[in-house]
């Protein structure tokens, strides 16, 4: 995709030498924001290999709203880095939890007592963008103050909205920090998978795919692999087809990428 290459290249070309939590210094752009075309075929990178079986796990683990990846190790080690069997494999109430059990808090003056229900988010957009597509509060957000001291990573992509214009769903992502060789790529095919899964519980094609990075970064032990990256030439985008079910039916069996034609894989390594 040449809006990532561009981004690589931006980074690479202005970024700033700056130190971070993990010991692996970065070079940084602030505020990177591109447009991607859904309709112009699945966006994944076709100038290295993803792992898609492991994106399309990663955004059914969020929307099971699991606290830990015991169910999904079995699949991908991709969240690994950030807990271990000594924790029970869990991470908190992160990215998931946030999105389908937000925890609403009522108080009963009277009596004292304190009332905890659920928000389901991506339902609630679900049936926003059904009964009231117009609106503009197709929002949800993973960004909880009260439990950032909890969990394993305070979330990198914070928070996303979606938006209906001309028969068409669009997505905007916001992320509050994004690592552009690792991350990036997964962030971006991740939405774009919800963005269609959730355009077809709703009847309406893909759109746009808007994605905004607060502090779009590159560890300086990436920058040879991205180089070599960026010699390659894009192949052709493959198609992503879902099920024909209900959204929350919907299971790993029923996303089949079609002509996926990528260059070899380019190994990062994680700073955590």
């Amino acid at each position: 995709m040449e809006v990532y290459h561009n981004l690589v290249k931006n980074i690479l070309e202005n970024g700033t030498l700056r130190e971070n939590r993990t010991g692996v210094d970065t070079i940084a752009i602030f505020g990177a924001h591109y447009k991607i075309n859904l309709q112009e075929g699945f966006p994944i990178l076709t100038t290295k290999k993803v792992y898609y079986k492991s994106i399309i796990r990663e955004l059914l683990w969020y929307l099971s709203g699991q606290t830990h990846i015991r169910d999904l190790r079995n699949h991908t080690k991709i969240w690994d880095a950030w807990t271990s069997e000594e924790k029970n494999w869990e991470i908190g109430k992160m990215y998931g939890y946030q999105w389908v059990n937000w925890e609403k808090h009522s108080h009963n003056l009277a009596t004292g007592e304190c009332e905890v229900t659920h928000i389901n988010q991506i339902q609630n957009v679900i049936e926003l963008i059904k009964n009231n597509p117009e609106s503009r509060r197709m929002v949800v957000t993973a960004w909880n103050p009260s439990v950032l001291n909890e969990i394993a990573l305070p979330s990198c992509h914070a928070f996303f909205m979606f938006n209906v214009i001309g028969g068409k769903l669009n997505c905007h992502l916001t992320q509050r920090s994004g690592d552009v060789a690792l991350g990036i790529p997964f962030n971006i095919a991740n939405y774009a998978v919800l963005t269609q899964m959730i355009a077809q519980e709703t009847n309406l094609e893909v759109g746009e795919l808007s994605h905004y990075i607060n502090d779009a970064h590159i560890y300086v032990n990436h920058i040879d692999g991205l180089k070599e990256q960026l010699k390659r030439r894009p192949k052709s985008l493959p198609q992503l087809e879902i099920s024909d079910k209900p959204f929350w039916d919907l299971q790993f069996e029923d996303f089949t990428i079609k002509n996926y034609q990528h260059h070899p894989a380019i190994k990062f390594e994680v700073a955590v």
